[in-house]
């Protein structure tokens, strides 16, 4: 998947030269080559195993109730959409992801909740009220360049927080905190839409974090309520249950360093980038059906397909 993201990139700067030298026969080309793409976006999606009713997670601390109008997609298609399909960096501390019943990992009008839980024992809520926003976003913009850096190292774009997409806020009858951050991705016209919602627990945090785009805002925050209640934790593992006794871990962060510290700084940066591969077809005339002239249609994708796993268990 990646060596096509590269070569539709790469043929945006060839298009003008390929259409002045287009033969009559091009449209019939970009026909085939608008199939070929849409044969392979129905791969991936008809390939993903989706879920729904209750689900325990790995490691017995919490378990979801898909409500109707969702669905869950299991840990291992979960990596490959994230890393292969939408070319974000690959995580290893993912519990799956949860999609509107309608949406997918190729669809411009949905989002996904992305699972993950971090064992960062108890945290703390007695500064919850203290929470500067606005020094919190000039901070992060002055974190920016050293950040950016390390992604450039590690060929992925610089992300610019141009404000928060919903200031940060902390239910302290039901332990939850969320926030929603609006990034610029460096060449991506569209702003992408982060948003955090951290499930606070006895041993740590359950984190699931929204991928879409500015656009769906509206439609994340309609479905925001619905959302709250899927995640569960187990008897024994929720907040009230813990125990002040020295034997339960005590986290490094509270409520406000959660959201203010380092945590916010490296969690949540992700967007669609598929995108790329279905904005470029429209333009690049031959190019690619050119390459990968060679290879039957088949062979293309099934070459993309993610893979097929009914296990969405991960080591816990």
């Amino acid at each position: 998947m990646k060596k096509i993201i590269f070569l539709v990139c790469l043929s945006f700067a060839l298009t003008p030269a390929l259409f002045a030298k287009e033969d009559p026969d091009s449209s019939k080309l970009l026909l085939e080559q608008l199939k070929a793409y849409q044969l392979m976006a129905d791969s991936i999606n008809n390939a993903m195993h989706y879920e729904t009713g209750v689900i325990s997670l790995p490691g017995g601390l919490v378990k979801l109730n898909i409500p109707r109008g969702f669905k869950y997609l299991g840990v291992e298609q979960s990596k490959y959409v994230i890393k292969d399909v939408w070319g974000n960096p690959e995580r290893n501390d993912l519990l799956g992801m949860i999609f509107p019943e309608n949406g997918g990992p190729i669809s411009d009008s949905s989002y996904a909740f992305i699972i993950s839980f971090e064992d960062m024992g108890y945290v703390k809520d007695h500064d919850a009220d203290e929470i500067d926003y606005k020094e919190m976003l000039e901070e992060f913009h002055k974190e920016e360049p050293g950040m950016n850096a390390q992604r450039k190292s590690q060929g992925y774009p610089s992300i610019h927080m141009v404000d928060w997409a919903q200031p940060p806020f902390y239910d302290a009858k039901n332990k939850v905190l969320h926030w929603a951050k609006e990034l610029k991705f460096e060449g991506e016209e569209t702003n992408t839409l982060n948003y955090d919602v951290r499930f606070l627990g006895r041993r740590g945090i359950l984190s699931m974090n929204a991928i879409a785009t500015m656009e769906q805002m509206p439609r994340v925050k309609t479905d925001i309520n619905q959302i709250l209640t899927i995640p569960e934790f187990t008897e024994g593992n929720r907040y009230a249950d813990f125990k002040d006794d020295n034997t339960d871990k005590i986290a490094a962060y509270t409520v406000g360093g959660l959201v203010a510290g380092k945590v916010l700084m490296k969690i949540g940066f992700l967007a669609k980038f598929w995108k790329l591969i279905l904005l470029a077809v429209a333009g690049i005339g031959g190019f690619i059906v050119k390459l990968f002239k060679r290879k039957k249609e088949r062979e293309l994708v099934y070459h993309s397909a993610p893979p097929s796993s009914t296990d969405t268990n991960i080591p816990s």
